[in-house]
Parts: structure tokens; C-alpha cells; sequence
């Protein structure tokens, strides 16, 4: 007697979720395997910490706390900036290299190819924060958060981190290159670097203060520092957010619409 095998269909979005899972996958296994993207997502962001906490950290006035408690904050944005050359190049890679058109021959959803780097570029930088603020206990970073405050900060790291990661993306699927990406995450590479992340902006010239006091970086430096440490929060955490909410929706619809253009010529 043959018995019937009934086979349940998956839903639509079940299959989405699937395909996207296995793209993410496959980016984190690339991400462990390569030396080069663990060096920068953990050797670079200590290393810099070390830097200034010991070189610089003596020559700097902050006008309140100390050097190293004002310098974590700084350092986490600039860990996050760190990665977007990689992320780009990833991208890029894959749409030169003709592994975006394999996977537009099989039934399945085309942009968890962008899923997949997005999601591994986050959890990258989520291990690079861990790391900055781990070592900074270490040499003497002591916040005095609460928790609900620990939880604000890293609401705002966490929608800073997948903003990045967006953008890097976006600049890996328009780079007509690998060398071009790389080229073009080196902007979100030194933008934070003119921002209050590694020294008040009060000291600057007139000019260089206003543009520090008014780009995206600065208010999310100024609001997680605000939530560890206890200085002035002002409008910092509100700003973060009109800064990288709109930043966040925008650069993912942009850069899949871009994708499916690019894919589908």
C-alpha cells in the first residue's frame, strides 16, 4: 500500500527568512575566515585606545572627566567607521566576481545577498565594541551608568552600527570597483575623525567647531558618552536619532532599488 507524503508549503516570507539566514551565514564564515577583517575589527579599535589613552591622554583637557572615560565613547564610533572597507569590498566583490549572478539563477530572494553582508558587518561591529569598552575597564574606564542608560546607548550604537553598515553596502553596490569601494568607505572611515570623539570641540577654530558641532558622527559620540559617563545629554540623543533614522531607511531602500537595477540589466 502507498501512503501519500504531503509536503507543507513554506510561506513567502519563511522563505525570505531562509534565504537570507543562509546568506548571512555564509558572510560570517567568510568573516572568520579572513585574518584581515579580525585584525581590524579587534587588533585596530585597541589599539587606537591604547594610543591616545597613554600618548595623548596626558596633553588633553577635557574640561571635566577624565581623558580615557571621555575617550571610549570616541573610539566605538571610530571601531564601527573601521569596518566600512571591508564591508564595501565585500560587496563589490561579489558583484565582480559573478557570484550575485549564480545566485540570480536559483529561486530565491535577491537582496539577502545584501542581508547577509549587512548582518555580518553588524555583528563584526557589535564584537568590536565589546572589545573597545572591555579593554577599557582595563585601563581605568569606569562609567557610571544605569542600566536604562546602558540600554539608551546601546539602542543609539546599535542603529548608528546597522546605519553603517547600510552605507558601506551602498557604496560596494555602486563602486565600479573593488579598488573604488574601498576608495569610497575610506569617507566614513575618517569623517568621525572631525567630530568631539577624540577631543572637545570648545577648543577648535570657529570653522572647523561648527562643522564638528553639526554632522551626523558628533551626536552619537556626544549621547553615548552623555549615558556613560554623566556629562551634559542636552539634544545629543535626539539628534542621533533625526540623524541616523532617516540616514538608516533612506540608504537601505536606496541601495536595494540600486542592487535590483544593477542586477537585473
Amino acid at each position: 500500500m502507498t501512503q501519500a507524503v504531503v509536503t507543507k508549503e513554506r510561506s513567502s516570507f519563511a522563505l525570505v527568512l531562509g534565504d537570507c539566514g543562509v546568506l548571512v551565514g555564509r558572510s560570517l564564515r567568510h568573516l572568520t575566515r579572513s585574518a584581515d577583517q579580525m585584525i581590524q575589527a579587534v587588533a585596530l579599535p585597541v589599539m587606537l585606545l591604547l594610543l591616545f589613552r597613554y600618548m595623548f591622554g596626558g596633553a588633553i583637557d577635557t574640561g571635566g572627566p577624565s581623558y580615557v572615560n571621555y575617550l571610549i565613547a570616541g573610539i566605538v564610533v571610530l571601531s564601527v567607521a573601521f569596518s566600512a572597507s571591508a564591508t564595501s569590498v565585500g560587496v563589490a566583490s561579489d558583484l565582480q566576481n559573478g557570484i550575485v549572478d549564480r545566485f540570480r539563477s536559483m529561486p530565491m530572494f535577491g537582496p539577502a545577498v545584501l542581508v547577509g553582508h549587512v548582518v555580518s558587518a553588524s555583528l563584526r561591529n557589535i564584537l568590536s565594541v565589546v572589545m573597545v569598552i572591555g579593554v577599557g575597564y582595563l585601563v581605568d574606564f569606569r562609567p557610571n551608568a544605569t542600566a536604562s542608560e546602558w540600554l539608551a546607548a546601546c539602542g543609539i550604537l546599535l542603529l548608528f552600527v546597522v546605519a553603517i553598515a547600510w552605507i558601506a553596502t551602498l557604496f560596494g553596490v555602486i563602486a565600479g570597483s573593488v579598488e573604488a569601494a574601498s576608495g569610497y568607505a575610506m569617507i566614513l572611515v575618517f569623517l568621525p575623525y572631525a567630530s568631539s570623539a577624540l577631543v572637545p570641540a570648545d577648543g577648535m577654530p570657529t570653522v572647523l567647531r561648527v562643522i564638528v558641532e553639526n554632522q551626523p558622527f558628533t551626536p552619537v559620540v556626544d549621547a553615548v558618552r552623555a549615558l556613560l559617563i554623566g556629562t551634559p545629554l542636552g539634544n545629543s540623543a535626539w539628534l542621533a536619532l533625526a540623524w541616523w533614522v532617516p540616514i538608516l531607511l533612506v540608504t537601505s531602500v536606496f541601495t536595494m532599488r540600486v542592487f535590483h537595477r544593477h542586477t537585473t540589466k
